[in-house]
Formats: C-alpha cells, sequence, structure tokens
C-alpha cells in the first residue's frame, strides 16, 4: 500500500489518499502498527483523504493508540501541499471537511511550504468541551488536582478539547508526567489535549504539548490557537502571537475575536509503500 509522510513542524503523519484510502478497513489497528517508531513507519497519526460532498476533500485522523480526533491543525497545513505536489489540483485554496467542522487552507508559498489555516472560532463553555458542570459555564478559570499540583487552566475548544496552563518556566514542568493525568482527569468527558504555556512577551509564548491519543508531540496546531485564544482572553498577550513550539513556530491571529488564524510550514518527508 502507497503512504506519504510528512510533517508541519515535527508533527509526523502517514497519508493515504485516492483508493489506498478507501481500501481501510480497520483505521484503528493500522494507526497502531504504522505508527510505531519502531516496528512500523513512525508517526503522531495516520490521515486519510476521502472524497467529500461538502468540501474539496474529507480529512479523517487517526491517532497513534488508534483514537479519531476531530481536528488536526498541523495536518490540515499538509493536505494542501501534498493535493498539489501529488497533481490533484492547481488550487491554492482547498477546503477540508473534519469532524469538526469545515476547514479553510491557502497555501501562501508552495516552495517553502507555508500554508495560512482558517481554524474557526474557538469556543470556551464547558458544554464545547464536554466537560462536566453546566454546560453553558465558562470554562476559562478551572483547577484540576493532580496529585500535589494544582493546575489553573482554561478550556478551550478548537472542535477538539484543550486544557491552556500558564505557567512560570515551560521547560521545567514534567509533561510527560502531568499530561495523562491531566488528559484523563474525570473532569473532562472525552480526554483533553493538554498545552503547558509560558508568556514570553505580548505577541510571544513558548508552549508544550501533550496530545489526547499521541503523548508528547513537537507541535500542536490547534493547541496553538487553543493557547493564544487562552491568552488573549485573559488578557495576557496581543491579537497575534507567535507561539513557539518543541518542533518551530506557528504565528496565530485572532482579529476581532471571530475566526482565528493558524500561518505555518509543512513539508513532504518521503513515500514509499507498506505491507498491511
Amino acid at each position: 500500500m502507497h503512504f506519504t509522510k510528512y510533517q508541519g513542524l515535527g508533527n509526523d503523519f502517514i497519508f493515504l489518499d485516492g483508493q489506498e484510502a478507501l481500501s481501510v478497513t480497520d483505521p484503528a489497528a493500522l494507526a497502531r502498527k504504522w505508527c510505531a517508531r519502531h516496528t512500523g513507519i513512525g508517526a503522531d497519526g495516520v490521515v486519510l483523504l476521502l472524497p467529500s460532498t461538502r468540501a474539496d476533500i474529507r480529512m479523517r485522523i487517526i491517532n497513534s493508540d488508534g483514537s479519531e480526533a476531530e481536528m488536526c491543525g498541523n495536518a490540515s497545513r499538509c493536505v494542501p501541499l501534498h493535493l498539489l505536489h501529488k497533481g490533484k489540483t492547481q488550487q491554492k485554496r482547498i477546503t477540508l471537511e473534519t469532524l469538526a467542522g469545515i476547514i479553510e487552507t491557502e497555501v501562501l508559498d508552495e516552495h517553502r511550504g507555508l500554508v495560512r489555516v482558517n481554524m474557526g472560532t474557538p469556543r470556551w463553555t464547558k458544554g464545547a468541551l464536554a466537560m462536566q458542570g453546566d454546560p453553558a459555564a465558562s470554562a476559562l478559570h478551572t483547577s484540576v488536582n493532580v496529585g500535589e499540583c494544582q493546575l489553573v487552566g482554561s478550556g478551550i475548544s478548537m472542535g477538539n478539547p484543550h486544557f491552556v496552563v500558564e505557567v512560570p518556566n515551560v521547560q521545567k514542568v514534567p509533561v510527560a508526567q502531568l499530561g495523562p493525568q491531566v488528559e484523563t482527569w474525570p473532569l473532562f468527558t472525552q480526554k483533553t489535549n493538554v498545552e503547558f504555556v509560558q508568556i514570553l512577551d505580548e505577541n510571544t509564548v513558548r508552549m508544550r504539548v501533550w496530545e489526547r491519543g499521541a503523548g508528547i508531540t513537537q507541535a500542536c496546531g490547534t493547541g496553538a490557537c487553543a493557547t493564544a485564544a487562552a491568552c488573549i482572553l485573559n488578557r495576557r498577550t496581543a491579537d497575534t502571537v507567535t507561539v513557539q513550539l518543541d518542533g518551530g513556530n506557528l504565528t496565530i491571529q485572532w482579529p476581532e475575536k471571530k475566526n482565528i488564524f493558524m500561518t505555518g510550514p509543512a513539508q513532504k518527508v518521503f513515500e514509499g509503500d507498506m505491507v498491511l
């Protein structure tokens, strides 16, 4: 089965399209096998590109543990580049159907792999995050007790759930220890992604992430948007924010607090054939 591997700031994905994608009968098992770093291709997830009646193409994201994500910002930057590289389109603007809704992408510079994505409107009610409690209540100031550590963060939905925690020094945070505990905290009935964030100045933050279903990753596009939204709502930054991730930087813009925009690079890594 032919595949193509892409990465966006180190967040890497195995792409299947056309008949290959249509022929996958057990995407969870395939993702667990192919994403294994030592015995498979190695990736944070598998992306299936399928026909859509609502957009140019439908994107399914299967995490490395076999669970399905509603949306993935880094993968969404890879998709239009993949379609251009494969000659499946000549358009620089591509719409993607996802479980989180229709996502609009625009290739700004094909040679540099620079893509801008309209990520939709952040939401911060408990209902939007599938959190316990009053669904209409704000999730911006939420406390989670993990062992002896009390974390106060902001719940932000980008079509998938995020919990953004501001810390004084993000490099000292034991992400591998705290991340899975917060992800599975009972308050979050569908689990959550977890972002630890250090404010550097009014236009710059440093973020490390524990992704639901994938663990520590080099970058998370929806997480970067959730982080920027939380910082802006809490009046910690301006409405244009550079989010520094382990894999590189993303520029997040949230003008007028309507749709939020993410700009960053994506790159083809290699392609090949894998036995099912």
